[in-house]
């Protein structure tokens, strides 16, 4: 009997249903579909791991983007401070040379002063000897 059906292109499968498509072709239709189903489930595990390996560079690439601003900013702070403190010592290099300059004015006009009043106490003690 299934010689009669495969003759007109039907053909009984295992369980003597009848079938349009041979039992060789049928099953490997199902195995090609078993195996689809697989490469989908598949593909999609691997898109979900895409997904969340995308998920994780974006926030790394946001976290190095905050650290490389936050190294910038202290590096600017660094050269500002590095400005700031040299302009300090040209302050204190300019006000330690003015105090200096001050000093040995200060210490001439000391000696000129100690001068002066030796002068004056050998000119007191002529005044007082000649009277």
């Amino acid at each position: 009997m299934a010689e009669i059906f495969s003759k007109t292109g039907l053909f009984l499968d295992e369980l003597n249903k009848i079938c349009v498509l041979e039992p060789e072709v049928s099953s490997q239709t199902e195995e090609l579909l078993t195996e689809c189903k697989d490469f989908v489930e598949r593909i999609s595990d691997f898109q979900k791991i895409a997904d969340n390996f995308l998920v994780m560079a974006d926030s790394l690439s946001g976290e190095v983007e905050a650290a490389k601003l936050k190294a910038i900013g202290t590096r600017n702070l660094l050269k500002s401070m590095t400005k700031k403190r040299e302009a300090q010592q040209q302050q204190l290099q300019a006000l330690i040379l003015e105090k200096s300059t001050e000093l040995e004015r200060l210490r001439i006009q000391h000696q000129s002063l100690i001068r002066t009043e030796q002068e004056q106490q050998e000119f007191i003690q002529l005044l007082v000897l000649n009277h």
